[in-house]
């Protein structure tokens, strides 16, 4: 047998697998184009934000969600109040019990006559296709997926194969009910972010919103539901029978006796919710817009024009006359970031930097190459704390929890204790040039203030501050159950933890 044909018979295999793998969707799909809902003055929702706005169209109410299962509970609430629509835009949404209450929500919506669409970006939704059909199966209920893969072949040849553009997401999230009240902020659909995990954690933070910036989020969700990236679950997915879509219902149903009726019951019973069920929560009035990249953004090359989050936000801190908290799970700056650190630095403005440690990090690669910033940042003067990975205990309201470790998902900027910045963007390059992202940028001193002294308290009590010593060496600095610590390498990381990171530097910080 000769040289030429053994390596014919090695590669056709190969060739048909990329042949395969390298399957496109048909984002021509026919799909009919539909926008918020403008009639909803007649609704309780219309009615209850004019009486928690004091009757003032000229305003706008906002109240931070920090607790997960608070922020669950409000979206739950939300659901069981909705009269018109209910529009619900993640990055994510798992097939874990916060997923299967969530979507147990939609379907009893839906079923008092309530239209729901839910847009979710595709990579890291693990929702299997037959539950979103079944979901989109409901007259009431439309379901697209925002840049998908193809479903027919290998997802990874699929994935490889049009890599420029599987690789930029939809980075938003957004919950909008009735058009007249919404939740912006970092949280996904899953356990993990709302106290429902048993082993471990996210930080995370939204806002709940009325006024007329609901108007502005319900506007750019549907420049993304009825952009061409978005494609409806009935063109990647169909069913072979009736009877498949009739089993993931009843195996919702089966999955919701078993854990959905404690945790709803729990997550719209907290402390929180009380208050709103007694129309007893006092908004924070204020001015506010919507800050959001052009869905656009996935399907041109790398530009600053596209970046108007990022770039919109940077004019907005050169504002900033004293003081910047940034609380980020990512922090890459690149060399135009350093710069513009010390430009602020240089200005006099106090700049507090709260990311994950590397015990922390749920993305060990993005840990490996911010940790060649940290010297730099502590040069310029920037007041850096990593968060604590057992300060689970301290977060908890009763002080009690079994969680074994805290992660920092929260994306927030705190300006001169007046302006505040909450939604999906990090400060990394996945977020600023690659992906989409969302979020409200609010003045109020009241709130601003607030939150601000909050965060002192909390980050000193949960997190370590990092300096350098005579030597020019890091050092981690913490008081723990009341005793100074101090350390001298990455703190409660595991060896194996230490060794990955050093190996994730092959990595790209570009794609990071």
């Amino acid at each position: 047998m000769d040289v030429a044909r053994v390596i014919s018979r090695i590669l056709a295999p190969i060739l048909v697998l990329l042949a395969v793998g390298c399957a496109s969707v048909p984002l021509d799909t026919p799909k009919v184009a539909t926008f918020a809902v403008e009639d909803v003055a007649y609704t309780r929702a219309a009615r209850g934000v004019s009486d928690w706005l004091g009757g003032r169209s000229d305003t706008q109410g906002f109240y931070p969600l920090t607790a997960g299962l608070d922020a669950f509970g409000a979206r739950l609430t939300l659901m069981d109040g909705a009269e018109v629509s209910i529009d619900a835009q993640y990055f994510l949404m798992k097939p874990d019990n916060a997923g299967l209450v969530f979507a147990a929500g939609l379907l009893a919506a839906a079923d008092r006559g309530v239209r729901v669409r839910l847009l979710l970006d595709d990579i890291f939704t693990k929702v299997d296709d037959v539950d979103l059909a079944m979901l989109d199966d409901h007259p009431k209920i439309e379901v697209r997926v925002f840049n998908p893969i193809s479903r027919k072949g290998l997802f990874v040849l699929n994935y490889l194969g049009n890599f420029s553009l599987a690789n930029r997401r939809m980075h938003n999230k957004a919950f909008i009910m009735d058009n007249q009240i919404a939740i912006v902020g970092g949280r996904n659909i899953a356990v993990e972010y709302f106290q429902l995990e048993t082993t471990g954690e996210f930080i995370d933070f939204d806002m709940l919103s009325a006024g007329p910036v609901v108007k502005e989020v319900s506007a750019q969700f549907d420049i993304y539901w009825n952009h061409e990236l978005a494609v409806p679950i009935s063109a990647l997915f169909k069913a072979k029978s009736p009877q498949q879509i009739e089993k993931a219902a009843a195996g919702l149903k089966e999955e919701m006796l078993d854990a959905g009726d404690s945790i709803y019951a729990d997550a719209i019973s907290t402390p929180l919710m009380k208050q709103f069920y007694a129309k007893a929560l006092p908004p924070y009035l204020a001015q506010a817009r919507l800050l959001s990249d052009e869905p656009q953004k996935l399907l041109e090359e790398i530009s600053p024009d596209h970046q108007i989050v990022a770039r919109e936000m940077r004019e907005v801190l050169l504002e900033t006359e004293e003081e910047i908290f940034i609380f980020t799970p990512y922090f890459l700056p690149g060399k135009r970031g350093m710069d513009f650190v010390r430009q602020l630095r240089a200005k006099g403005i106090r700049i507090i930097l709260v990311t994950n440690s590397l015990a922390t990090n749920n993305h060990t690669a993005v840990h490996s190459h911010y940790s060649r910033y940290r010297k730099d940042l502590l040069k310029a003067g920037v007041e850096l704390w990593e968060a604590r990975a057992d300060a689970a205990k301290i977060v908890a309201e009763d002080g009690e929890t079994s969680l074994d470790r805290l992660t920092l998902h929260a994306k927030g900027i705190l300006i001169d204790r007046n302006r505040i910045f909450v939604g999906s963007l990090n400060l990394d390059p996945r977020s600023v040039e690659i992906n989409t992202e969302m979020g409200l940028l609010i003045e109020s001193p009241e709130m601003g203030r607030r939150m601000t002294l909050n965060a002192e308290s909390r980050v000193s009590a949960t997190a370590y501050r990092l300096q350098l010593d005579e030597n020019d060496r890091i050092t981690w600095h913490a008081i723990i159950d009341g005793q100074s610590v101090v350390e001298t390498s990455e703190p409660q990381a595991s060896i194996w933890r230490r060794i990955s990171a050093v190996l994730q530097k092959v990595v790209p910080e570009s794609q990071l």
